[in-house]
């Protein structure tokens, strides 16, 4: 008998990694891939004069967003539970559905970002939350 794992956290996870492996990207491109992808203009001219802190900043955001991955594939049942997974996944799910619903509020009007990556990225980050709402919904009476 197949094992049956909660595909909406699964894709929920592939989501993460993906956003993951684009930030692993972006801090490989440099300052020209920071642009490309909406940084604002700090972290562009830093990168530009070669500091180290927006590639520290990035890896720091592509270990949160790994760290997501393993969290909705432990939800989805794929790995073991990790430890404090409903409050984890809970975390993780209302993280992005914030994002996504006042990212066009807070960032408006922030140095060096257009308005195309901060609805862009507002709205992958309501899919990606919602995604796991849908997940999350289907197990918490397992997880709870």
């Amino acid at each position: 008998m197949a094992n049956e794992y909660n595909l909406a956290l699964v894709i929920g996870a592939g989501l993460s990694l993906l956003a993951a492996l684009m930030h692993v990207g972006v801090i490989l491109g440099g300052p020209a891939w920071y642009r490309l992808f909406g940084a604002g203009d700090r972290m562009v001219n830093a990168a530009e004069a070669g500091r180290r802190f927006p590639a520290v900043i990035t890896a720091g955001i592509v270990l949160v967003l790994a760290a997501w991955t393993a969290y909705a594939l432990s939800g989805a049942g794929v790995i073991a539970p990790l430890p404090l997974l409903l409050p984890a996944l809970c975390a993780i799910t209302l993280i992005y559905l914030v994002r996504g619903l006042l990212g066009p509020f807070l960032l408006l009007g922030t140095a060096g970002r257009s308005v195309r990556f901060i609805v862009v990225s507002s709205v992958t980050c309501l899919v990606y939350g919602l995604v796991h709402l849908f997940g999350l919904v289907q197990v918490w009476g397992h997880l709870a």
